[in-house]
């Protein structure tokens, strides 16, 4: 088994595949999910068990059409619309927040709403910091060592998103960005005393958005001291962890969890990870816990196997997101960290959401498709079984950017070959007695101090 593994992995669309394979369980399990978290809330609300998980598939299905899109765009049109996609991102982030433009939805003001359907502009903005910040540090590689090449322009645009989310405010979706920018000087090179200034301003940031909310200090000492605390929080997480305990290790069987019958609240959003763990036991946990493993295991592939500096560094990042965004989820759900409100990708319920990590999906098996071997593949023996299912194009090669020309000089350059030297200096002395050194009769007019012989007889 070892060995077959083995050679499976060694084909060159292993990592497109596994992306692939990883993409739709997680999608699958999650629809899964969805419908039977809130059947319950649904029906109470709507009159129907199916109101919530008809949108979820309606989102899907959206999702599934850009992650088919981004399947068959060309990387460099993609490289090419960075800025243009960070520049729009940042006005979307200023837009939601005034009046009568943004919605307010569970304290924050960080929707657009247009009738029945509504838009969260933060998460399109965290693919677009990432797409642009990866940009950036691969052009500017060669420059990386110096501070002000590696923070610029990379960290005033991240700190200006940053202010424009805690307006609103949304403490999840900024910790999202924070983990995006710290991938992304991470895996290019920055150096260590880097992270250290950021951690500290982190930790002093967040200290004090805590202290000015009473909801987000709440969560803190409910998590630090959970028998003294009371709240919204203590509850849920205290629920989530009842949900668990019953799961065991089978679980009570599909639908049948008690937590949905209004004792968890959000539990089709923030906490379905406890319901898995209810219905499914030990053994749906671990299964989540291993797609994701696969997950991180295949973006990190991807990111090792590519040559383009670009691809390795936003499909790094890419990964890097998504799992720990997984982590901190089934983190908080089972008691390990504060609540935070992050959303457990491709499985809670969410619309932006569920459509935006689609396309993250698509970029990074798009980048598996542009792997050297999977290129060489590709071209020579065709698109296989899959690519001719999605109709996907054969990836082109990577190029390396072509070097900028100098400007031309003012003062005509000098002929190619040895450099010029005047006449008795001390190099025109070392090259005449390097061209005379086999003729005697030059080196003895040398000796005599006859360099104008000397040049004569050589």
């Amino acid at each position: 088994m070892r060995s077959a593994l083995t050679a499976w992995l060694s084909r060159p669309l292993a990592s497109f595949h596994l992306i692939l394979a990883v993409f739709g369980l997680l999608t699958v399990l999650g629809l899964i999910m969805v419908l039977s978290a809130s059947s319950v809330e649904s029906y109470s609300k709507e009159g129907s068990s199916y109101s919530v998980f008809v949108k979820q598939l309606a989102y899907t299905v959206v999702g599934l059409v850009l992650f088919w899109l981004i399947l068959r765009m060309p990387l460099r049109v993609i490289r090419r619309m960075t800025l243009v996609f960070m520049g729009i991102s940042v006005l979307l982030l200023v837009m939601v927040l005034l009046p009568g433009v943004g919605a307010k939805l569970n304290g924050a003001q960080s929707w657009f709403k247009i009738g029945p359907v509504s838009f969260q502009p933060v998460e399109p903005a965290k693919i677009a910091l990432a797409l642009w910040g990866g940009h950036v540090l691969a052009t500017k590689r060669a420059l990386l060592h110096q501070w002000r090449h590696i923070l610029v322009p990379v960290m005033p645009a991240a700190l200006l998103m940053f202010a424009l989310l805690m307006l609103q405010p949304d403490l999840g979706s900024t910790v999202t960005l924070i983990i995006i920018v710290l991938a992304l000087l991470w895996f290019a090179g920055a150096p260590m005393r880097l992270f250290g200034v950021l951690a500290l301003g982190a930790a002093t940031g967040f200290g004090v958005l805590a202290v000015t909310a009473g909801y987000r200090l709440d969560r803190l000492t409910s998590f630090f001291d959970p028998e003294n605390a009371s709240g919204d929080s203590v509850y849920q997480a205290s629920q989530a962890l009842y949900a668990l305990a019953d799961g065991g290790l089978f679980g009570v069987g599909l639908g049948q969890g008690s937590a949905k019958w209004r004792y968890l609240p959000n539990v089709h959003n923030d906490f379905i990870f406890a319901v898995i763990g209810e219905e499914l036991g030990l053994v749906g946990c671990l299964l989540v816990l291993t797609l994701f493993g696969l997950l991180a295991y295949s973006g990190l592939r991807i990111a090792m196997r590519n040559t383009d500096p670009w691809i390795r560094l936003v499909s790094a990042t890419f990964t890097v997101w998504l799992v720990a965004q997984a982590a901190i989820n089934m983190g908080y759900v089972v008691g390990l960290l504060p609540v935070t409100g992050l959303q457990l990708p491709l499985i809670s319920s969410g619309g932006t959401s569920q459509v935006m990590t689609m396309v993250v999906f698509g970029l990074l098996a798009n980048f598996a498709r542009h792997e050297p071997e999977a290129v060489a593949a590709l071209r020579s023996l065709g698109p296989g079984r899959v690519g001719r299912l999605l109709r996907l194009p054969a990836p082109e090669p990577y190029r390396p950017p072509a070097r900028r020309r100098t400007a031309r000089a003012a003062v005509p350059p000098k002929p190619a070959g040895r450099p010029a030297v005047h006449r008795g200096s001390a190099t025109h002395q070392l090259d005449d007695r390097r061209r005379t050194r086999r003729n005697p009769a030059a080196a003895d007019a040398r000796r005599r101090g006859n360099w104008r012989q000397a040049q004569d007889y050589r």
